[in-house]
Order: structure tokens, then sequence, then C-alpha cells
């Protein structure tokens, strides 16, 4: 019986160290901006930093566009939400939060003038 009662009590001590789900995202996704960003991603764009926002359970990837892509319209011609979503669908390193329905939001700033959104898109459980 004392066994047990020990056993019981580890397994709560344990439980009650783990974080949760929405913890270990913020905590991740400020872990990788501080050790990954800025990341050039691609010819001309660069990823600026990864934020969790808890209230609305949203992965929010913030990218910059330069040079010939710095401007409007570039990424409507690239069907770039197509693309933004197929690859959302396609990967698996976001299989824990598309389980539990998180978002995601993608923004593309301007380098020229970084308060200009040049593109975003949402995606919510029900587009993945």
């Amino acid at each position: 019986m004392k066994k047990v009662l020990v056993f019981a009590c580890l397994a709560l001590l344990f439980a009650a160290c783990q974080e949760s789900l929405e913890d270990r995202c913020a905590r991740e996704s400020k872990e990788y901006t501080a050790k990954n960003c800025p990341a050039k991603m691609g010819d001309n764009i660069i990823l600026d930093s990864l934020t969790f926002e808890k209230g609305s359970h949203t992965l929010h990837y913030y990218y910059r566009l330069t040079g010939i892509a710095d401007k409007e319209g570039v990424l409507d011609s690239l069907e770039a939400m197509r693309t933004l979503k197929d690859g959302l669908r396609n990967t698996t390193a976001m299989k824990t939060y598309k389980d539990n329905g998180y978002n995601f939001t993608y923004t593309y700033h301007s380098e020229k003038d970084p308060k200009k959104v040049l593109f975003e898109a949402t995606f919510t459980e029900k587009d993945y």
C-alpha cells in the first residue's frame, strides 16, 4: 500500500510539472525566434519572427519581402494562399498544433516600408 501511495505521489508530481500545450507553443516560438531569426527562407524572403497568440491559439509567422518581391501583388500572382495552405496541410512538424485546432497566420511586410503589409493569410482548422 505504501509503495502505491509513493508511486501515486510521484505521478502527480511529474504531472504537475508538465507545461500546457499553450505554454509549450509560446516557449518554442520564442526560442525559435531567438535562435533562428532572421532567417533567409528563399530568394527575397526573410523570416523575421514567430510568435504565439494565446488568446486566439495562433502561430504567427512574420516575413519580410526584399528586392524584386518587395511590391504589392507579387504574392497574389504566385498563388501564395494555395501554396501556404498546401504546405501547412503537408507538414508533419505542426501535427500537434493542427490536432488541437490551432490557427496559423503568415504576414509579409515590405523591407522598404516595414509597416506596410504586402500579404497576409490566416488558416484555421477547417483549412487544413
